[in-house]
């Protein structure tokens, strides 16, 4: 066995691999020189002044050991020959495999606009990145962020807790456009305007100016100025797909696997942010930037090696803790589907239901994790309420998950064909 890729998905296969009794050679490698570690609390409590100063590493040293996996790290996986099944790293070691797993991860997209090379100017996807941050935000003062996706704001709200001035712009008309409800994206600009960061919508950077090598500010399509001595750019991610291309793999916004996780060659899966793969849920390819995507497919790909025959079908589901304001979301919306909200939106505390043809698919709870907990349940079970029944104020999503509202029954799966 040899997995590319330490992060929650390459360390998840490992680990269910040998949770599971598979009990041959291993290798992990991992292109970053420190141990395996989580990348939620890098944009969230990592960067708070009051939060942890050591790696919040996913396995202690020892477990590697204790487990026989060889771990490679601080070295990348240069070349794989799938004929041969080798896999030859940057330092000119060759780790020969019966199955390879690709969890490659993404990277950062990068802003290309003049004066994206001055100093203090930074992107957060690694440790490294995050230390860098944590110094940089100790010794500025006013803080502009590109991008109002998760990344963007959970470090807004980590600006803010160290009392920084903190702009955000985003060139699309809303935040989190491509992940929320047009109900939830208005809530939660308000929240981050009442918290006191300068949020500009459909309002991109245009260049960014410096004083002896080092950022100053930005000028955005509007003309504006916005001063900042630092600057998080966060406008999304590329899939690392640079592997699978050198090893002649089929690649499309990701590494392109079926609906058991396998790629073009049967000996070798892809995992994780790197995976396009056929989404049961969202009725479309697709890939799930998320932890809970890594792990649940790491596992899935564990359980193909070790016999099993089932299709991935796990329902995606995802997080996000900016300040205040702890948002879960389940399921996979689409941006013409039906939107219900139930709870109470003044309290800070409700959830948008989203509806496509009449079916319940995806469920965004702010502040409110029982509805979070009760709509995982009801969408991996088909089970579907009537958007009528919503807007009765004595439901509760939680007693219907319980099955103590009547409701009728629904196929996960989609009507329409996936490509």
């Amino acid at each position: 066995m040899v997995v590319i890729g330490a992060g929650h998905a390459g360390v998840q296969v490992a680990d269910a691999l040998r949770e599971g009794g598979h009990v041959g050679p291993m290798a992990l490698v991992g292109d970053e020189p420190v141990l395996p570690y989580q990348r939620p609390p890098l944009s969230k409590e990592y960067l708070s002044p009051a939060g942890t100063r050591t790696a919040p590493h996913l396995r202690a040293q020892q477990y590697f050991a204790d487990h026989r996996i060889d771990l490679y790290i601080g070295v990348t996986a240069a070349t794989v020959e799938l004929r041969s099944r080798a896999v030859r790293l940057s330092d000119g070691r060759e780790l020969p495999y019966d199955v390879l797993v690709l969890a490659t991860g993404a990277a950062n997209r990068t802003l290309a606009v003049p004066g994206s090379d001055l100093a203090g100017i930074h992107t957060l996807r690694t440790l490294g990145d995050a230390d860098t941050l944590r110094s940089a935000l100790s010794q500025s003062r006013a803080v502009l962020v590109v991008g109002a996706g998760f990344i963007g704001l959970e470090f807004a709200a980590a600006a803010r807790k160290h009392g920084l001035r903190t702009t955000v712009l985003e060139a699309a008309d809303r935040p989190l456009g491509r992940a929320l409800s047009a109900e939830m994206a208005a809530h939660l600009t308000a929240a981050h305007r009442a918290a006191g960061t300068d949020l500009r919508l459909g309002e991109a950077v245009a260049r960014f100016t410096g004083d002896g090598g080092r950022v100053n500010g930005a000028i955005s399509t509007t003309g504006a100025r916005y001063p900042a001595d630092l600057v998080l750019v966060g406008i999304g991610v590329v899939p690392r797909v640079e592997l699978a291309v050198q090893a002649g793999l089929p690649v499309a916004d990701g590494i392109v696997v079926d609906e058991y996780l396998r790629t073009a060659d049967s000996a070798v899966y892809a995992v994780g942010d790197c995976a396009n793969h056929p989404n049961v849920h969202a009725g479309v390819r697709m890939r799930v930037e998320s932890v809970q995507n890594a792990t649940d497919q790491a596992r899935h790909v564990a359980s193909m090696i070790l016999g099993g025959t089932d299709a991935y079908a796990d329902l995606p589901w995802f997080w996000t803790h900016q300040g205040e304001l702890k948002l879960q979301i389940a399921g996979v919306r689409r941006p013409d589907d039906e939107s219900v909200v139930t709870g109470d939106p003044d309290a800070g505390r409700f959830s948008v239901c989203c509806y496509r043809r009449g079916r319940l698919v995806a469920v965004e709870s702010l502040n409110r994790p029982a509805d979070h907990v009760a709509a995982r349940r009801v969408l991996t079970a088909g089970r579907s309420p009537e958007p009528g029944q919503l807007r009765d104020p004595g439901f509760s999503l939680k007693e219907f998950a319980r099955g103590d509202h009547g409701g009728p029954l629904s196929t996960r799966t989609s009507s329409e064909e996936l490509p």
